[in-house]
């Protein structure tokens, strides 16, 4: 077997890894009605199924990354999908509330452990910019396009099925990424544990984490303003400072700082961030939008985001790693994203009798077309100046950013969304134009998201002299990957 046969068939394997996680992001929340019916949740118990998922996700990425590092991220990588596969049966088999809220738990545990170090293989795999391009195009594909592929697939299989198999369908999926992985992805050579493990530093980010998170996707039924929300993300402030002052003092961290100073890893994964609290906001208003003021089905609901997910893989094909080598990623960047900007704005001026054509669908697929144009250059700015052993680290903090960003945007622009709603039915609105109303406003607040995503790249990742060396050795790649 080749070496370049089983680099691009590692990439698949890693990349079938992040569509699982990508898929459950969303097919989950199509299928909630079912699930609240079938099993007997409240409306507030209701939330931890998506919540329990998101704090053992965003718990343990920088830990994984790092333990990658350590170790070997083969090893991690695949005792994540197998946590994760397995996970997935439990939550399907579920017959008691109780049983899916840990299952679910463990889902993002698996997935958490996963998606901490596939970013690293990638980067450690392919270390020509032409090559790195490419499948970077692959795995941003897999990001962004797996959040309306989930909706599409938890539409049909709730509405032809029943919801249990929106977990079982990974089933095959984790025994397929097993299978291959095992024997396509190569193990890197570990830093090693010799000189000692930092548990205290491995404990105090992981409980700062994970309070953080637990505070923020509780913030909507508690207020943000509560002394709970309060206490807990001052709780996460205090233990994120504690774990500073430890990494500092010690010789062989689990987390080295100077990896924090590298200013386009922060400043790509903060845009990320912003980029990803106003996409995860737009498939949350959107769905509702879509079901309660236009009455769609499920199934049609998941149909409505296709011109997304097909603008993002037209987008991934090539397209945007040739744009990218012609005219340096962060200019693409700021191109997706004004793009992604125009299209929130289009869907904030829909109203309760708006058609889906031509207006939806067209800011649906500018949408797409702006993801494709993004998540590339972020990706690539983001590791562009990581050393190859702190691969791992540095990919595990791009995903605590896009994680993170993502629940605090949803739960906070989710929360002044039903707060604006609610408001306006009690001056006497009608039901209906309340939601609209509100929906507007989510689509509003997720355009400003991005629009901040959009200030970050212009004002943090200033183009220098490094970045322009790297983007001409890309131009030549690419000019000699196409002459071929």
């Amino acid at each position: 077997m080749s070496s370049d046969f089983r680099r691009w068939a590692a990439l698949v394997v890693v990349c079938l890894g992040q569509l699982m996680i990508m898929l459950d992001a969303t097919i989950v929340n199509v299928a909630l009605p079912s699930i609240q019916l079938d099993l007997g949740f409240s409306e507030a118990s209701l939330t931890w199924v998506v919540n329990a998922y998101a704090i053992a996700y965003g718990s343990f990425l920088l830990v994984a990354g790092r333990v990658g590092d350590l170790i070997g991220r083969r090893k991690v990588f695949m005792a994540g999908v197998f946590l994760f596969t397995v996970a997935s049966v439990g939550s399907g088999f579920a017959q008691e509330s109780s049983q899916l809220i840990t299952g679910r738990f463990l889902q993002g545990l698996g997935g958490s452990l996963s998606a901490g170090v596939i970013l690293a293989i990638i980067v450690t795999e392919f270390q020509k910019p032409a090559e790195r391009a490419k499948a970077m195009s692959v795995f941003t594909f897999v990001i962004a396009g797996g959040g309306s592929l989930g909706l599409l697939a938890g539409g049909a299989l709730t509405q032809w099925v029943s919801w249990h198999w929106i977990f079982f369908i990974n089933l095959p999926i984790g025994i397929a990424t097993l299978a291959l992985g095992a024997w396509l992805i190569k193990e890197n050579d570990g830093l090693g544990l010799d000189q000692g493990v930092d548990i205290a530093g491995a404990i105090l980010i992981t409980a700062a984490l994970m309070v953080g998170v637990y505070g923020i996707v509780t913030a909507a039924d508690f207020g943000w303003t509560s002394a709970h929300t309060l206490v807990t993300t001052g709780a996460a402030a205090a233990l994120v400072a504690a774990f500073v002052l430890l990494e500092s003092r010690l010789a062989n961290p689990i987390m080295p700082l100077r990896v924090f100073r590298i200013r386009s890893l922060t400043g790509a994964s903060a845009a990320r961030g912003l980029l990803v609290a106003g996409m995860f906001t737009n498939f949350f208003v959107g769905v509702l939008y879509l079901q309660h003021i236009r009455g769609f089905s499920a199934i049609a609901t998941g149909l409505a985001f296709l011109p997304t997910t097909l603008a993002i893989g037209v987008m991934s094909a090539g397209i945007s790693a040739r744009l990218m080598a012609r005219v340096g990623p962060r200019n693409l960047l700021m191109v997706g994203l004004a793009t992604i900007i125009g299209a929130l704005l289009v869907l904030s001026t829909l109203g309760q009798t708006s058609s889906y054509l031509p207006w939806m669908f067209i800011a649906y697929a500018l949408l797409g077309t702006g993801a494709g144009l993004s998540f590339l250059p972020l990706l690539t700015i983001s590791m562009s100046e990581v050393a190859t052993s702190d691969a791992g680290l540095a990919s595990g903090f791009s995903n605590v950013a896009m994680q993170v960003g993502g629940a605090l945007g949803l739960a906070a622009f989710g929360a002044v969304v039903t707060d604006h709603a609610t408001s306006l039915v009690a001056q006497g609105e009608p039901l209906q134009a309340a939601l609209t109303s509100g929906y507007d406003l989510g689509f509003l607040l997720a355009a400003g998201s991005v629009a901040l995503g959009l200030l970050v790249v212009t004002t943090v990742l200033r183009p220098a002299a490094a970045w322009r060396s790297a983007r001409a050795v890309q131009q030549v790649d690419a000019a000699e990957v196409e002459a071929a």
